[in-house]
């Protein structure tokens, strides 16, 4: 396996941890995109207050549903994805933060 495919790999790893459904068609550049949008989305999340480990994708219960990363559709691209995880972090900003 090349170095880009390990790091694909291993971002792969990383986004199935936080329950994001990546597949074999999933470009390596498109997985950092992807990756990225993540960890944006997060940080918002914990500059309002969210706790990463009850609002996230795994949770039956999270404590806010604004907190919780958007399910990736069944057919949706990397690409699309991104976006809608992009316009979730620009609501984000926008939702009242809970208090400390």
């Amino acid at each position: 396996m090349s170095e880009r495919e390990d790091v694909a790999a291993e971002v792969a790893d990383r986004l199935r941890g936080r329950g994001i459904t990546v597949g074999g068609s999933d470009k390596p550049d498109d997985l950092a995109e992807l990756l990225s949008a993540v960890e944006r989305f997060e940080a918002a999340v914990e500059a309002h207050g969210g706790d990463l480990m009850v609002d996230d994708l795994k949770s039956s219960r999270p404590d806010d549903s604004h907190f919780v990363l958007p399910r990736r559709g069944r057919a949706e691209s990397t690409m699309a994805y991104v976006v809608r995880i992009d316009e979730a972090t620009a609501n984000l900003r926008r939702h009242p933060r809970r208090p400390d």
